[in-house]
């Protein structure tokens, strides 16, 4: 009677409830840190108030976790069936963005699109991502039983990725790399022939290579950032570098982001200087997103920190483990292609945070100050939950590790 109970009481966490549990860890969690390092934004940036900016980031993770419950009660299967027009809805925005595209918050990019007659503004590009790589799953997944056209590749699987790709490129260059890159990872995943996958980086290779000399040498493409990327590549290769060819001072305040957030993590030590009490804060720009993982170290130390990416280490090893369970191609290769997207999203900002790599603009997943991204990390692990959900059907249905070609079909 109790199991009964029990099973009853945790019937709202439909799917994996370990990975539940890390998720609710980390969004309560998530608060702390943004409530401190908001304040950068009322006393610095001189924008709202600190409480109005926690507030507003409840708000998001009340919503965020009202949206993985709805997309738990749909089946994963009509979502990959929605995708190609999901996809193509997205499109369209981008290229809206393109033209209409606002900043916010003295960003130098146009990456925001507002909803008419409203003030709330989101990234169509994180959409258009997750959409991309959902349609690529599903059509891998449709077309694995036989050996696709060269023109079916460049068509359905090249076209749609390096359409997406340029379209977001523009203002926004390490989301668009990072969609190149979780791209071809999915096609490895989703066992498209080697040769297409070679044939498709080396293509993509000379296509960026000629975008680079056509940016910087000519006024062929206006409003690009090629000059800003190339900068941050310099400035972080300078910082590296034993004895630079630049005054020391240039490099400085280039480097003036990093050198902050590095600051913040020396000196935040082993247990840290206690929630709400970083010093450096104030002085680390976009301390709420691209570097809030800088606040974590300070406030709560490199024992606070290494909890931290332990759970997002039990979140990735509970998507690999459901993804393994799964006997359906298509729910396992969505599953772990949501993974890697998660995954490369928490390294990319990591990095970026201990001066890894250049300086990108990537949120931390579920921890970050922001909307959009943090809504599009939530319907991914809704998604995932969602399969999770499903394996135990699967099992109680007859379906084996092995799938006939019908089975295959008919799940995607």
């Amino acid at each position: 009677m109790n199991g009964q109970d029990t099973e009853n009481r945790f019937e709202f966490l439909k799917g994996d409830k370990v990975l539940w549990m890390v998720i609710l860890v980390i969004s309560i969690f998530s608060i702390f840190p943004v409530y401190s390092a908001s304040s950068n934004l009322e006393y610095i940036v001189n924008n709202g108030t600190t409480t109005g900016h926690v507030i507003k980031h409840m708000f998001f993770v009340v919503l965020g976790l009202g949206i993985m419950r709805v997309v738990g009660m749909i089946k994963y299967e009509y979502i990959g069936k929605l995708s190609s027009i999901l996809l193509g809805l997205m499109v369209v925005l981008l290229i809206v963005t393109m033209f209409t595209g606002q900043t916010i918050d003295g960003a130098s990019a146009s990456r925001w699109l507002k909803i008419p007659g409203t003030p709330i503004s989101f990234q169509p590009s994180s959409f258009a991502f997750l959409m991309l790589i959902i349609y690529l799953c599903r059509y891998l997944t449709k077309k694995i039983t036989r050996e696709r056209l060269p023109i079916e590749n460049i068509m359905y699987i090249f076209g749609p990725i390096l359409l997406v790709f340029v379209l977001v490129a523009k203002d926004n260059g390490s989301t668009a790399l990072m969609i190149l890159m979780v791209s071809v990872v999915v096609l490895v995943i989703g066992q498209l022939h080697w040769k297409y996958i070679a044939g498709f980086i080396s293509a993509s290779f000379i296509a960026i290579v000629l975008f680079l000399v056509i940016a910087l040498n000519t006024n062929l493409i206006g409003g690009n950032r090629v000059h800003t990327w190339m900068s941050r590549i310099e400035t972080f290769t300078s910082s590296k570098a034993k004895s630079a060819d630049v005054d020391d001072e240039s490099v400085k305040a280039k480097n003036y982001q990093v050198m902050q957030a590095k600051a913040a993590i020396v000196h935040g030590g082993i247990t840290g200087m206690g929630p709400g009490k970083s010093a450096l804060k104030q002085m680390l720009p976009q301390s709420a997103s691209d570097f809030i993982f800088a606040v974590i170290v300070e406030e709560y130390g490199v024992i606070g920190a290494a909890f931290l990416v332990s759970l997002y280490l039990i979140m990735i090893i509970r998507i690999v483990m459901i993804a393994s369970k799964m006997p359906a191609f298509f729910g396992s290769l969505l599953v772990l292609s949501l993974g890697v997207m998660i995954f490369v999203q928490l390294s990319v900002n990591i990095a970026v945070a201990v001066n890894l790599i250049p300086v990108t603009g990537q949120p931390l997943p579920l921890i970050s100050y922001g909307g959009t991204s943090m809504l599009v990390t939530y319907l991914q692990l809704g998604i995932i939950l969602n399969i999770s959900s499903r394996i135990q059907i699967y099992d109680e249905e007859g379906m084996g590790k092995k799938q006939s070609v019908a089975e295959i079909n008919d799940i995607a």
